[in-house]
Formats: structure tokens, C-alpha cells, sequence
């Protein structure tokens, strides 16, 4: 909403700047965008009388005129201009005057006749965009010698206010002008609106077949206007300064009173209507060709102004090109409506369209202004097109009409919101400045509503107006006041950012895909996983819930590898969904893959594909942040999504917890992927679960060591060597090493030579070699009494 300073003044005018205005209105939930001069600077230019026109001798196309410029003598200037023409009011820049763009006026010879000044266009004063086709001629009682830009009142401000959709009541000047009024305590000079007289009889009949949306219509047929007369300068320009083109003088005052006091008018041309002007919903395919020429076809949902012969507009959107005022029109028929909100709301948008008409009439129109509009439009009309007015006819439907509300504002509520009490008086003052009736009760306040304030139904809204009036800036700053307790830090416990952060260390980048995905690849990774499958899927290949990581970061890698990125280490961390709706379960996993070089490329480095250990040996550092590495196990499995000869099964605490493994080939060559691909998935609650940090002495004396190799069965896990080994060497073992494990020469076939490193240390006292051998014969029987292995010599 854009509005003149000068205009806004002359309903109310608080003793303000322009800036403090803006500020006020800012902080009064109005919040202002911009504050712009309404023309360019420029001095020296008076009004100025035409008093003599003849013909260039040397120029055809040229005028040398004399005017009346108020210093006494006539002054002598060439004009190109067409419509120069003797008699007329002008505006004149002396010799010595500075045009916008630091243009300065000098004495000069035009084809050998002297010029001392110029007479200007609108363009050549900035006040309008558009290059003017001739001089810009002045009401016949401008005052000849007056300063122009004073006269005009040029030394104006243009404020744009970006009102938010619930002040609807406030995209005129009558709305802004009454919030000013409240804000600052004074009185809104409303300009006359008086009943016009009807010169005739005649009227044109009016139906109404929607009341629910439409409960209010009124219209005037006026007889005889003058549609060629010249809109007042005055209209022009404050049109002008809110943003708005004059075009001809009935849609100018059209435009004029919605500014002005907020209603919406249209006009037809009396010509083309036929029978009678009916409101009702468009029937399928009726079409209708709009005021900017665009033909549309109405949806049965639309409303209309029509007449017998189909829609002439659609309702409090756009009137029809073939109705609409031309320049042969001689009578009108002027229509004020009140239609509902939800009757317009989204209604232009649905035919790409968005006019001043549907955004205050979606935000919400005073139903009481209907009558007042038709009346300043009539009286204003006359004035300056002439005609002769006919009576009102309106149809209204009281029951669908807005009810009046009232609304309870508690004191006991206002003050807990506002942290402040307020006087009675004080808060009674505010609500009747904002046009309310208010009976002061035991508990607080009632307050009847006025019509034009849509945004008010509850005792919030009412606690908003009392707080915005009162002045934000006035309110108390208290901070909210809680006991909260401090929330336990559980060291036994990893936080998910600590496995986070300890995969991107190992290269590893954070991939986030949706919870949906391609039912199609999860069928061929999980084939009997069960989740729930979307009802309104955003796209066909994101239609159920993913049972697993696995198919959002295979289409992650896929994406990479597509945009040649051979080198990818991905993981993410999210739930999962298998089951039922009925019986869901969501558990929360980590999830990663690998696929590629092992290490980055460099010239140290090798090009040594990342294989099935790599990734183990990130999932046990993940393991290690826990402090629980024993209670882990990977045991041999079959997954239907893995490599049936590399893929093993995640064992916590005897539970299973995930899978790791090899991308399973039959997937891979479905996938038309050709690198192999290894992921992990794993509970979260498994990995963030750990031990108790606890301090041990160190110990100060020294640490023995044995190495032994096992020839085990190459069928057999080491992990079970491991275990056996662990539980048989005794409490005081530091440190149990695999350091090597070989096939070949000089191992029997079907065999594996394990190496392990073992190292002891007693916290108060050194072991003897004695002690030692004894544990070293115990794990060898162990180790072949229960898994067949042979120490090897």
C-alpha cells in the first residue's frame, strides 16, 4: 500500500517528520519499506500563463511563444511542443532554473529567435516515467507566477507500507489515517460523504443468486457522463503518488475512492448489459475475456457479475474487456459490492491474476462502506465527467451478513502476557480509539468489534491491539524465569556427534537421503523387508519406507560415481522402519560405504583398492570409542543384499546388531555398478553404548612378552582363537596382538599359521619366567583341546 504524506495529512497530521511517521507506523505493526520523495529536485520553475503563439520563421515543427511568467513583461520562448496553445497554464522554467539531472536552463538562440526559458512536459520534471507527448497543461486557476513546485506540493513523501494479511482494513488512506488518529491521539477529518440526489428514475434491475458469498450488492446507473473530460490534476497526481495510472476519468475516481476509503468499485458500460445484472457461480466453460485482453475459461467454483448473455466480471477480481468503459460510453452503471473473503480468497491466483480489487477483498472489506462508496464515487463523477445519477438499488441478505462480535479481554490475562498492569481507563481509552464499544466488567473488559476489523475474534487478538497501542518499547524486558534442572551427562555413554565426527576423520563425508525410497531397490537388497508404503508419494521411486541404509546410500554413490567421483566414502545416521503400520518399529542405525581407492590420490600413495578389512577397521574404531572392544564379535552370516563369501554378521553382547560386508553381486550387476562396494550397517544404541571410565595405577614394573603361532584350521574364525587365548591367560594380561596370519610354504594345506603377541604385567611386582610358562602351556592345551590348534615349531 502506497500512500502521499501530504494526503495522509489532510485526514489527520500528528506533529511528526516524515521519518518519525514511518517509525511510528513501523512500530505499530504496520511496517513501512520504503519513504521516497514523490519528484525529482528542481528549482526555478514557476506557473506560467500562454499569452502568444505564432509559427518559428525558420522551423516548422517550432512555436515562439510569449507568457506571463508573474515578473511583469511577457517572456519570449520557443516550444516544440504540439498542444502549446494560448490561454493555457504551463509550467515555465526560467533562465537560470535546474531540471532534474542537474539540467540548467540558459538564454539561448533556437534557429535564430532567442528562447529565455522552456516550457516543460511531465517527463522533463520527473513526474512521470514515461517520455510526455506534449507540454503538461495546468487547470485554468493556477496562479500565474506561483512557484510551481510549491503549488503542486511537490515537497512530498510517497510511504509504502507492507501491511500483513490480517489488516486488511488498513490498505486505504481512511484505515491508515484512523490508525495515525489512535496512535498519537487525535481526531481523523473524513472528507463529506453525502447521499446524491437522484435526477431519474430509471434503475437497472439487480439479482443476487449467491448471498452466501455475495450478501451485500449495490448499483447506480448514471446517465450522460463525459468519459473524454480531463481528470483534476489533483486526482492525477495523488493517483500518481500511491503507485496508480490515470487512465480516463470514471476508472480514475474508481481508483480514487478504493485508495481513498478501501472499497473496491467497478463500472460498466450501460450499452452493453442485457436483462439484468445477476451474481452468481459460473457454469463449466463459460469464458470470459478480460480487461487485459486475456480470454479465460471460468471454473464452476468462480463467482460472477453477469447479465442474461453470460459473465461480464469475475466478482471482486477482474471486470470483462466487453462491458467495461470505452470512449463512446455515455451512461454507467456503477457497482459496490461486499463479497466474502472466502468467496475471493485464491480465486485470482487461480487465474494467474493478482489486482487491487481481489487483495482487499481476500483480505476483507468493510460490509458497512458499500453504500458510503457508491455515494463519493457518484458525487465525484459528477464533478468532473457531469451526468445525471438514478437511484440506489441494492440487494442485501441480512443473515448472511458479518455477525457483530464481542469479544472478553480478562485483566488478569492482560497483564500475564504483557508482564504489566495496565490502568482500566487506559485500556478501555485504547480499545474505544480503535472504533470499539467497551463495557467494563468485574473480570476485565467487553468489547464490541467495529465492521472493519476483520482480525479480531479472541482475547489474544485484542490483547495485541491493547500491547501495539500502548507501545511495544513500553512493555517491561523480563527474562522468563525457570528451574530447570541440569541434565545428566552419561560418560558410559558415546553421543552419536562423537561417531560423527570420528568417521569424517577417517575420510568419511555425512550423506542425509530421505526415510523413502525406490521400492524397486529395496526388493532387490531386502526382498522379505516389510515397511509401509506411502500413501501420496512425492514420486514414484520414493513410494515406501526404507527398512534399511543401504538403498540411500547406494543411490548417493551412484549419483557420485555418475559425476565421475571414483572415490567415495560415505555414512549417515537415521532411522529405519520394518513392519506394519499397526505394529512399526523405527530403530535408529549408522550406516556407511566405501567404494574405491583406498587412499586419496597422491604421489606417496598407492592405488590399492579399499577392501573388506577397511572397513572393518573403521566400524572398530567406532567400536573403540566405547571402551567395550571384547563385548563385540563379527560372525559368519548370509544377507540377502551382501556377498555371500564376505559378509558378517555384528554381534554385541551375544545380540546381533547389524551386517558388514561386500556389496552382493547379483545387486551390483543390476545396478550396472563395476567397482565393489562395501557397507556396514549397525544399531546406534550399540555403538553410543560403552563402559565407565575408570582410573587403574599405573604399574612400575616391567611388562613380559611371548609370541606364539597356532596352526588352525583355515574354516575356523581367529576370533575364537582369541577367545580361548583371553580366557585362559589370566587376569593380569595387558595386551593381546594378531600380528600375522600366513598361508603357504611350510603350512600344511587347508591350514593358517596365526601369530599372536601376548603381554603381561603384575601392578606390584615382576613376573617370573615360571608363572609365565605355566599360563603359555595352559592357553596352548586350551587352544587345541577346544579348536584343534597346534602350536607351531
Amino acid at each position: 500500500m502506497k500512500f502521499s504524506e501530504q494526503w495522509l495529512r489532510e485526514w489527520v497530521s500528528p506533529q511528526l517528520g516524515v521519518q518519525g511517521l514511518a517509525d511510528q507506523i513501523t512500530m505499530a505493526g504496520l511496517e513501512v519499506d520504503a519513504v521516497e520523495p514523490v519528484a525529482a529536485a528542481f528549482s526555478g520553475v514557476v506557473v506560467a500563463e500562454v499569452v502568444d503563439k505564432r509559427q518559428h520563421p525558420d522551423a516548422d515543427k517550432l512555436n515562439v511563444c510569449q507568457v506571463l511568467d508573474g515578473s511583469g513583461e511577457p517572456v519570449q520562448v520557443v516550444c516544440g511542443a504540439a498542444n502549446v496553445a494560448v490561454g493555457q497554464k504551463v509550467p515555465f522554467a526560467r533562465v537560470g532554473a535546474v531540471l532534474p539531472g542537474d539540467f540548467k536552463i540558459k538564454q539561448a538562440k533556437l534557429r535564430g529567435v532567442e528562447s529565455r526559458g522552456m516550457i516543460c512536459s511531465a517527463s522533463e520534471l520527473g513526474l512521470a516515467e514515461e517520455t510526455s507527448a506534449g507540454i503538461l497543461e495546468l487547470p485554468a486557476d493556477a496562479p500565474a507566477g506561483e512557484d510551481f513546485r510549491a503549488w503542486m506540493g511537490l515537497d512530498d513523501h510517497t510511504v509504502e507500507v507492507d501491511l500483513t494479511p490480517n489488516r486488511g482494513d488498513c490498505l486505504s488512506l481512511k484505515g491508515l489515517a484512523r490508525e495515525v488518529g489512535v496512535l498519537n491521539r487525535l481526531a481523523v477529518t473524513e472528507p463529506d460523504v453525502e447521499p446524491v440526489a437522484a435526477s431519474h428514475d430509471e434503475t437497472f434491475p439487480v439479482r443476487v443468486e449467491d448471498a452466501e458469498r455475495c450478501p451485500r450488492y449495490i448499483g447506480r446507473l448514471i446517465k450522460g457522463v463525459n468519459v473524454t473530460a480531463a481528470t483534476p490534476l489533483w486526482m492525477v497526481e495523488r493517483l500518481r503518488r500511491s503507485g496508480v495510472r490515470s487512465i480516463d476519468p470514471v476508472v480514475d475516481v474508481t481508483n480514487y475512492v478504493m485508495l481513498e476509503l478501501g472499497q473496491p468499485l467497478h463500472a460498466f458500460d450501460r450499452e452493453n448489459l442485457h436483462g439484468a445484472v445477476v451474481v452468481r457461480l459460473a457454469r463449466e466453460g463459460e469464458q470470459l475475456v478480460l480487461l487485459d485482453g486475456q480470454e479465460i475459461t471460468l471454473g464452476a467454483s468462480t463467482l460472477v457479475i453477469a447479465d442474461e448473455r453470460g459473465p461480464l466480471a469475475i466478482a471482486g477480481v477482474m471486470g470483462g474487456e466487453h462491458s467495461g468503459v470505452g470512449p463512446t460510453t455515455r451512461d454507467i452503471f456503477l457497482e459496490s459490492a461486499f463479497f466474502s473473503p472466502l468467496a475471493i480468497a485464491g480465486q485470482a491466483r487461480s487465474y494467474g491474476l493478482h489486482t487491487d480489487a481481489s487483495h482487499r477483498f481476500e483480505r476483507g472489506v468493510d460490509p458497512r462502506l458499500t453504500r458510503d462508496a457508491v455515494e463519493r464515487a457518484t458525487a465525484l463523477l459528477l464533478e468532473i465527467t457531469g451526468g445525471e445519477p438514478g437511484p440506489l438499488v441494492e440487494a442485501i441478505s441480512d443473515a448472511h451478513m458479518p455477525a457483530e462480535r464481542e469479544v472478553t479481554l480478562r485483566a488478569a490475562r492482560l497483564e500475564q502476557a504483557l508482564c504489566k498492569a495496565l490502568p482500566s481507563a487506559e485500556v478501555k481509552e485504547i480499545l474505544e480509539r480503535l472504533g470499539m464499544a467497551v463495557t467494563v466488567t468485574e473480570a476485565g473488559w467487553q468489547a464490541k468489534v467495529p465492521s472493519w476489523r476483520f482480525d479480531i475474534a479472541i482475547e489474544e487478538d485484542l490483547i495485541e491491539e491493547v500491547a501495539r497501542i500502548h507501545g511495544y518499547n513500553l512493555l517491561p524486558v523480563r527474562r522468563p524465569a525457570a528451574r530447570l534442572a541440569l541434565r545428566p551427562d552419561n560418560e558410559a555413554r558415546t553421543p552419536l556427534a562423537r561417531l560423527r565426527r570420528q568417521l569424517v576423520a577417517r575420510g568419511y563425508q555425512e550423506a542425509v537421503t530421505y526415510s523413502f525410497v525406490a521400492p524397486e531397490l529395496q526388493q532387490a537388497l531386502l526382498p522379505d523387508a516389510v515397511s509401509p508404503r506411502l500413501a501420496n508419494p512425492i514420486s514414484s521411486d520414493l513410494a515406501v519406507m526404507r527398512a534399511s541404509l543401504f538403498p540411500g546410500l547406494i543411490r548417493a554413490l551412484e549419483y557420485n560415481l555418475n559425476r565421475q567421483q571414483t572415490r567415495v566414502r560415505l555414512f549417515e545416521t537415521g532411522l529405519v522402519f520394518r513392519g506394519d503400520l499397526d505394529e512399526l518399529d523405527q530403530t535408529p542405525m549408522v550406516g556407511a560405504l566405501v567404494c574405491g581407492e583406498r587412499l586419496p590420490e597422491g604421489w606417496a600413495g598407492s592405488r590399492d583398492k579399499v577392501d573388506f578389512f577397511d572397513l572393518k577397521g573403521d566400524l572398530e574404531s567406532l567400536i573403540a570409542l566405547g571402551g567395550e572392544e571384547h563385548a563385540w564379535r563379527f560372525e559368519p552370516g548370509e544377507h540377502s543384499a551382501l556377498h555371500p563369501g564376505q559378509c558378517a554378521r555384528v554381534v554385541f553382547r551375544g545380540e546381533p546388531v547389524g551386517w558388514i560386508g561386500a556389496l552382493h553381486p547379483a545387486v551390483k550387476a543390476e545396478l550396472g555398478l563395476k567397482a565393489e562396494v562395501y557397507l556396514f550397517e549397525v544399531r546406534q544404541d550399540a555403538l553410543t553404548h560403552g563402559s565407565l571410565p575408570a582410573f587403574e595405577p599405573l604399574s612400575r614394573y616391567p611388562e613380559v612378552r611371548r609370541d606364539l603361532a597356532f596352526l588352525l584350521d583355515e574354516g575356523r574364525p581367529v576370533q575364537a582363537l582369541l577367545d580361548c587365548v583371553r580366557q585362559r591367560a589370566g587376569q593380569w594380561l595387558q595386551e593381546l596382538r594378531l600380528f600375522d596370519v600366513y598361508q603357504g610354504k611350510g603350512v600344511p594345506e587347508g591350514s593358517k599359521s596365526v601369530a599372536l603377541g601376548l603381554t603381561w604385567q603384575h601392578p606390584s611386582r615382576t613376573l617370573n619366567d615360571e608363572e609365565i610358562n605355566q599360563l603359555v602351556d595352559a592357553i596352548v592345551a586350551e587352544s587345541h583341546q577346544h579348536l584343534g590348534a597346534e602350536l607351531r615349531g
